[in-house]
Order: C-alpha cells, then structure tokens, then sequence
C-alpha cells in the first residue's frame, strides 16, 4: 500500500471551515489531500488518494458519493450489530437484524417510527435515545435525506449545464457563470433562466427586449435576438457597409442593431432601405449626390446610408428626401438651380425624378428667351419659377401660361413670324411641357 500522507494545505482548509478541531485533526494522525483522517484510511473507512482520484477521474463524482454512502452504511451497520450482540443476539442474528434494519429503516421513518435501543420501531418521541445515541434515532432519515438532496443538488446542475452549454453556443457563456452558486443555494431549476435574465450582465446584452415590451411588442428569445443580429448582419455585408456599422463591443454587443431590435425592424425592411440609398443615390447621376449635398450640407456618402438606417425615419420619408434630392439633381442636369424648399414644393406636388428630368429640360429651353422678352416688351419678368408653374402643373399654372402666350403673341405681332418661344418645346400647353 503506498505511503498515506497528511496534507497541511487541506489540513488548514478544513480548520478554516470549521469541520474539524486541531486536537481532532492530530488524534486522527492528520489529513489527507483527498479530505480522510488517515486513521480512517489505515483501518480502510476511507480512500487513498490514489483510490480517490482514480475514483473521482473514472466514475466522477457520482461514485465517489456512492463510495460514502456505503462507508456511512458499513459504519452504522458495525455499530447496530455491536449492539445487538451486546443485547444477546449472536453474531449471524444481528448481522441479519441489522441488514433487516437498513431495509426497512427509511420506509419505517416515513410512517412517523423511530428505533429504540433494542433496534425496536416505535412511535417518534417514546424511545429515548434512539439505537445509535441521543442524536441518532434519525440518522437513518438523514441518509434518506441527503438521498433526496444529492438528487435536487443533481437537477439544480444540470439546469445549470444545460443554460451554459446553450449561451456557449453563442459565446455569452460567461453571462451564465455567476448563477453558479444556486446549485447549492436550494434553488428550483426553474428559477435559473428567471434569475439570468434577471442580470444586469444579460439586460445589457439584450437591452432592446426591454423597448419593445414597452412599446407594445414581445421581448425576443435569446436566439430570436441574436437570429435578427446576424441578418442584419449578413444584409450589410452584402450591400459593402463598412464593418464600423456592425462591430462588436463588449459580449458581442452591435450598438447600431439596438435601434433596428427595437422598432421591430425586419431583414428584409432593412435590406429596402439600403437598396433605396445605393441604388437611388450613390449610384446615381453625380448631380443627385451633389443636390443632396447641397440641402443637407454635412451630408457624405456615409451619412446617405445613416439616413436608410435610421429607424425613426419611416421608409417613405427616407424616399422622399432622395426624391427631394433627385429633382434637385434634374434642374442641374439642365443647367439649372433651385433650392431645397421648391425642391420639396415639387416633389409634394407629385413630381417625380422622371417628370423633374423631363419638366426642367424643358424649362431650360425656352427660359432664357422668355425672359428677354418680358424684358423688351416691358411685362412682368418671366422667371424660372413662372415656367415651372406651368410645367409642373403647380398653383398659378394658369396665369404662367397666360404670360408665356402673351410674350410670345407679342413677338408674333412685332415680327409677323413665329415667337423664339413658341415652337418645339414652348408650344406644348400640357404639364411637363409648354
């Protein structure tokens, strides 16, 4: 048998809990590194450390609690029959009333008996002290106790195992960690998923649950949350963001997806208001870009994108900014200039990027003769503003194409021929054109 060696660091361990005394700890020749007196492990009630961690390593810690139980049982049995013998039994009787004991004890126990000191079952509170001292008439119930304890203890660790294993698939297994201590703590499975999302760690890492509760919505499983993390995500990629949009911080955490998390805000939404500003604007014509630029001066290419990515901002007003914008950029594909409110003017009066292209090539047409001739004949000036009253179909169109014809009647009149601006283009009395 090799060498049975006390260990002083787990000597100083259990004097430090309290389990055992100095005077207690020598009288048992000292401690073990596996926790046994070495007495105990001399005379064979206890396990080498060689025995220990070759059980704990081989059957875990199962075994080794079934190796005490039945230290406990053998210990208990010795004395129950050394007082059956003392009582006048033979050895072969008490050996089988002992065995009988253990059998029926816990069964006995349930139904409201105790054993006296003649190993004898009788009601609980008349046998004195009970057949293994004053303290011991319920040791029996104890193991059968501690039975049932091993069993919740059991359950509380693999509710614990099972929320680990399922956060380690996402990497926020550490979120799960500080509920380790409920394994001992008595409390239910149940209570370990209530007690994690109870977490100031776990509200953190799925903030965006606690907006949409409030605004009406349901909060997100944890794989439904990050499910919609990774779409968003992938969406990005796709369309070439740059990764500052989706970069991870602290357990994982993508600042830029809360806003979208919270206003319930889909893949496929999303991937619409990117599609609208690559297609609609950075791909576009560069005098989009330029118009946009112009209305919303700090504007970059970047910031075109944070406009799509804005959950405040509805999609239809996100398309009407570009719109706003695409008019803009029509008037100065023709040459022309107008300014951010008329812009909105015209794009709420129903003009498109379409009809914006067509109206101003139009207006640019004819403009400038136009606005000789309210000059030469002396009427009221003939604007920019004037044509596109007519061309656009806006208010005052009526009155902006009486003008038109009364300039160009003007010029017939003085040349007998026809106007400068009362052929092609200007001729035309229907909106989008003269």
């Amino acid at each position: 048998m090799a060498e049975i060696v006390r260990d002083p660091a787990t000597e100083a361990r259990v004097l430090a809990q309290g389990n055992r005394t100095a005077a207690e700890i020598e009288a048992g020749g000292g401690i073990t590194k596996a926790g046994y007196r070495v007495i105990d492990v001399q005379e064979g009630r206890g396990l080498s450390d060689e025995q220990y961690f070759g059980l704990l390593k081989s059957g875990g810690v199962g075994a080794l609690n079934k190796f005490n139980e039945d230290r406990v049982r053998a210990g208990e049995t010795e004395k129950l029959v050394s007082r059956y013998t003392s009582q006048g039994l033979s050895q072969a009787d008490a050996a089988k009333k002992a065995k009988d004991f253990f059998e029926n004890a816990d069964e006995a126990l349930k139904q409201g008996y105790e054993i006296d000191e003649q190993g004898n079952y009788v009601p609980v509170g008349t046998s004195g002290s009970g057949a293994f001292g004053s303290s011991s008439s319920n040791r029996s119930l104890t193991m059968s106790q501690q039975l049932a304890l091993d069993e919740k203890r059991a359950e509380r660790q693999s509710a614990y195992d099972l929320l680990y294993s399922q956060f380690k698939l996402y990497g926020l297994e550490s979120l799960v960690e500080p509920l380790k201590g409920l394994i001992t703590s008595g409390a239910s499975p149940s209570e370990f998923t209530i007690r994690l999302r109870e977490s100031e760690p776990y509200k953190k890492r799925f903030s965006a649950n606690a907006q949409r509760v409030a605004k009406g919505l349901k909060s997100l499983s944890e794989a439904e949350y990050i499910e919609l993390e990774d779409q968003y995500q992938d969406v990005m990629r796709r369309y070439g963001l740059p990764d500052t949009y989706y970069a991870r911080g602290e357990m994982g955490i993508q600042e830029g997806f809360n806003k979208f998390l919270e206003g319930d805000v889909s893949p496929v939404e999303l991937e619409d208001r990117i599609s609208t500003a690559q297609k609609r604007v950075l791909n576009a014509n560069p005098e989009v870009s330029q118009a946009l630029k112009q209305f919303y001066p700090d504007i970059t290419n970047a910031d075109i994108l944070a406009y799509t990515l804005d959950p405040k901002n509805a999609i239809e007003n996100i398309k009407r900014k570009i719109t706003t914008a695409e008019i803009g950029g029509a008037a100065l594909q023709s040459g022309l200039q107008t300014g951010l409110t008329r812009a909105e003017q015209l794009r709420a009066a129903g003009v498109t990027k379409d009809t914006a292209q067509q109206g101003f090539g139009t207006i640019a047409g004819g403009l400038e003769r136009g606005s000789q001739l309210a000059s030469i004949y002396g009427e009221d000036p003939y604007t920019q503003t004037t044509a596109e009253e007519e061309v656009f179909s806006l208010s005052g169109a009526t009155g902006a194409k009486k003008q038109r014809q009364k300039i160009t009647g003007l010029e017939k009149a003085t040349f007998g021929g026809q106007s400068g601006i009362s052929s092609g283009a200007l001729a035309r009395d229907r909106a989008g054109a003269y």
